[in-house]
């Protein structure tokens, strides 16, 4: 029996949003099915080691980050589509973070956050490190804007860091941040929205990079499918989902420019 090829959404997966998650998968998995496609999951794998996940030399589909794929997973995967959401700042397939403090920080601009403390969910990530530092680079004058950085392993538990004075300023991924709104709302009740970042190409759903081209078509048209089957409108509108782009892997490349902007602007590393 051929071994399943395993399939994960992990970006965007709270709890409150599982259900919908599986849903979604469910109806890429029939088309894929009927497509022909081999060793297709009945249910979506929730991996402990994403970076190692990525990595498996027989994936499927899987969501990642867009500063993973273009550093550590350059070669590795390749690009099959990226989402559109329905949420405030986004645009299309692309999207940014907003930076939140507390509600009563008497912050009025970046340059307030001197000497602060930030949260992060990861140094690899784009929307809550990269764009960060891209949107700091320009005021951080050459040097470390805050006293410390934790990191906190989630854009969620960034927000709560906040929320509970534990940090005084983090990026949030804006899709991230509606369903926060929804899900988490003392959380986001209790910061403000400082700023906005740069924007870039959004969180990309990708595959191995083995993956044969007929298996891609595949799996575009099955994601073409689900984008507007009446059946699945329910999990769509619970994940803010509106469809997809298949954007050229090349368009990540607005990822590392924005790193080699604050480098050059003497901010290659958020601190």
């Amino acid at each position: 029996m051929t071994p399943l090829r395993p399939a994960a959404l992990p970006m965007y997966d709270l709890p409150e949003l599982r259900p919908a998650n599986e849903a979604l998968w469910g109806g890429i998995a029939r088309h894929l099915r009927a497509a022909g496609v081999a060793a297709v999951p009945d249910a979506l794998t929730r991996p402990d080691d994403l970076h190692a996940f990525w990595r498996t030399p027989d994936l499927l589909l899987a969501q990642t980050c867009g500063y993973p794929l273009t550093t550590a997973l350059e070669g590795a995967v390749r690009v099959v589509a990226t989402p559109r959401y329905a949420a405030a700042g986004c645009a299309g397939a692309w999207h940014g973070s907003v930076i939140v403090v507390r509600r009563n920080d008497p912050a009025d601009g970046l340059a307030d956050l001197r000497g602060r403390v930030a949260a992060i969910n990861a140094r690899d990530s784009n929307t809550g490190m990269n764009l960060f530092r891209a949107a700091l680079a320009p005021v951080a004058e050459g040097r470390p804007v805050f006293a410390r950085v934790i990191e906190t392993g989630a854009h969620a538990e960034s927000l709560r860091a906040v929320a509970e004075g534990r940090a005084d300023a983090a990026a949030i991924d804006c899709v991230t941040f509606a369903h926060l709104r929804r899900w988490r709302p003392a959380w986001a009740e209790a910061v403000r929205v400082l700023a906005e970042t740069p924007a870039t190409p959004g969180l990309p759903l990708v595959t191995a990079a083995a993956t044969d081209d007929a298996t891609v078509g595949a799996l575009r048209d099955a994601l073409a499918v689900v984008a507007g089957d009446p059946a699945l409108a329910d999990a769509r509108a619970t994940l803010f989902l509106s469809g997809f782009d298949c954007l050229p892997q090349e368009a990540y490349a607005r990822v590392t420019e924005l790193a080699d902007e604050a480098a050059r602007l003497g901010y290659a590393e958020l601190a």
